[in-house]
């Protein structure tokens, strides 16, 4: 017989079966969305450059690769609306098979895609031009699309579903999720970039990452096939609460709300790109000089100590209330910026990985473990899935997706200064700045955690957000 857990005041009865078919069935789905985004930091930094904007200046090829990763950023906001709508619509469930499957045929397609110049594998025998990054691009965008309502989907249906004094926990291990994606396609990176970065470049070993998410699509669809919808919608369903247009509710009522969810994540959605796909860049190309799969290397150590500190970060959440501890991981962020990029500007191996690993595996990471329940928990129950979306996305687009592209600019324009890209040590200096806009975009964080009330243990039933709630208690 299948022993029932203690479920929250606002469900109907949880089993434990439910319980961990919700948690597999958000993990992977998160572990897709981390290995296609971790996949696509990486290649930006190292390959895409040559493959698909190739040019005399490495510098502009960096600049260009980190545009397209812009760009799966700038759409995502427009995937939370779209799908974030159909979420509190036609329930979490439908839209978690959606985007799950958009954005692994993305990024296997890309796998298959022809190069600038022809290559070994490329279908395409004369080299397609610039055919080729346009549908790079292309699929960037239906990637950003996907994504745009995957990460809310999952930390939605994994709150709704988990135990009232026990969200903060429950909601972090989809997030763990996010680790095993990020270790499994830095591995492969470390793998291949053993063999050498022009052996990558010139042949089609490139594609094997890409490819692979074939395998991780097939198992997440089989397992959101058996998920049930969340108990918070179906009570929604059974009551007949469910809005009709979500999305002008959310403005109406919502609007300090939003700003805040995109305040929040400023520090955590900025850092993760820096340290993921802008300090790799840095300490590879930017007169630093290091070699080899560094980054990969960083990434694989990072996630680990990640995948420990989520849970944790998100169990903490459950006893010191969400506020306190999502601001803690900020206020260590922000400490720790200028020693962190002043550290990988000395060109030291093991100094990079283990100051990378701190800045990712606790600073941004610990954010996000105790990020999954406390965005929840912050919106009412009628429009939760679009207002997570937006918030999320917004502020990926303003951190997340810019910080690259800001800091790769950043670096071409110290690199100028310093005399050009030939002259040993250009744009060494450049740390002083990139630490400095992440301080900025930490700042943000820490100062909205002053103005954002804990909505711990809250009923998720309630159809005010928090912040109508507890201006109502006052």
């Amino acid at each position: 017989m299948t022993e029932r857990v203690q479920a929250p005041s606002h469900a109907a009865p949880v089993t434990t079966a439910d319980l961990r078919r919700a948690a597999w069935a958000s993990s992977i789905g998160s572990a897709l969305e981390y290995y296609d985004f971790a996949l696509y930091s990486l290649a930006s930094a190292l390959i895409f450059g040559p493959l698909f904007f190739p040019g005399g200046n490495p510098a502009t090829g960096l600049i260009l690769s980190f545009g397209t990763y812009f760009v799966g950023f700038a759409v995502r906001p427009i995937g939370g609306i779209v799908f974030g709508r159909l979420g509190d619509r036609l329930g979490r469930k439908f839209v978690l098979m959606t985007t799950v499957g958009m954005m692994g045929a993305a990024s296997a397609l890309i796998g298959v895609l022809p190069t600038y110049h022809a290559g070994p594998g490329d279908w395409y025998p004369s080299g397609a031009g610039l055919v080729a990054p346009m549908l790079l691009l292309l699929l960037r965008i239906v990637q950003g699309l996907g994504a745009g309502a995957e990460m809310a989907g999952a930390s939605i249906l994994m709150t709704e579903y988990a135990p009232t004094r026990r969200r903060g926990f429950y909601a972090s291990l989809p997030f763990m999720g996010v680790q095993v994606g990020t270790v499994v396609a830095a591995l492969i990176y470390f793998l291949l970039y053993s063999a050498g970065k022009q052996t990558i470049t010139e042949t089609w070993l490139w594609r094997i990452p890409f490819l692979a998410s074939v395998v991780i699509i097939g198992v997440a669809i089989y397992l959101r096939l058996r998920l049930k919808e969340s108990p918070t919608f179906r009570k929604l369903e059974a009551k007949d609460q469910i809005a009709e247009r979500p999305l002008r509710e959310l403005l109406t009522h919502s609007r300090g709300t939003l700003l805040r969810g995109i305040g929040l994540r400023m520090a955590e959605n900025g850092s993760s790109s820096m340290y993921q796909a802008l300090a790799v860049a840095y300490v590879t190309s930017a007169g630093v000089g290091l070699k080899g799969p560094i980054g990969a290397l960083s990434l694989v150590f990072a996630a680990t100590l990640g995948a420990v500190v989520v849970p944790i970060a998100g169990a903490l959440s459950d006893r010191f209330g969400r506020v306190r501890v999502y601001r803690g991981f900020a206020v260590f962020q922000l400490v720790a910026a200028f020693p962190i990029w002043w550290a990988l500007s000395q060109g030291s191996t093991v100094v990079t990985v283990v100051v990378i690993s701190l800045g990712l595996g606790i600073g941004t990471w610990g954010m996000f473990g105790s990020q999954s329940a406390f965005m929840t928990e912050l919106f009412g129950a009628r429009h939760r899935y679009l207002g997570v979306s937006v918030a999320r996305e917004v502020s990926a687009v303003l951190s997340g997706g810019i910080a690259p592209l800001v800091g790769a600019a950043i670096m071409a324009a110290v690199v100028s200064a310093d005399g050009g890209a030939g002259v040993p040590g250009a744009g060494h200096g450049s740390w002083v700045f990139l630490a400095g806009y992440l301080f900025l975009l930490t700042l943000i964080t820490v100062a909205t955690t002053f103005v954002t009330p804990d909505p711990a243990r809250r009923d998720l039933d309630d159809p005010r957000d928090a912040v109508a709630a507890a201006r109502e208690r006052a």
